[in-house]
């Protein structure tokens, strides 16, 4: 009787662990597969063709006339604005249907106090912001 316990109990516990093995096979296997998903799904990056690219400004200190560049592959309803710090509208430059391109929208400076701004391309997808300085 002793014998058979001991026999039943070495059996329990060899079950037990191969059990354990197995589930925490399973575990790493789906683990591994979620990993994979998400990888091919990060790669897939969004068509260039739906979006603007807005230039950066050469020096973020803006005097006098300003000219901001962007870029468009198609054609696109564009707003471009001046913000305060608070992002209000200060200065509407520009809302119209821009060609596929390079544009440049121009900005008189003088025309708000010195200070922080920021100028913003806006589509129907998009919104692009950048900072800039006014110190005339």
């Amino acid at each position: 009787m002793f014998i058979l316990n001991i026999v039943l109990a070495k059996t329990t516990f060899f079950q037990v662990a191969s059990g354990t093995l197995y589930v925490s096979l399973v575990i790493i296997i789906l683990f591994l597969i979620y990993k994979r998903i998400l990888m091919n799904i990060n790669r897939k990056e969004p068509s260039q063709k739906l979006y603007c690219e807005l230039i950066f400004l050469e020096n973020d200190l803006a005097k006098g006339m300003v000219e901001f560049y962007f870029t468009n592959l198609e054609k696109k309803e564009i707003r471009f604005e001046i913000l305060n710090k608070e992002y209000e509208t200060v200065q509407l430059l520009s809302e119209e249907e821009f060609e596929a391109g390079q544009h440049i929208v121009r900005f008189d400076s003088t025309s708000v106090a010195n200070g922080n701004y920021f100028y913003q391309l806006k589509t129907d997808n998009q919104q692009t912001m950048r900072k800039m300085v006014v110190n005339n």
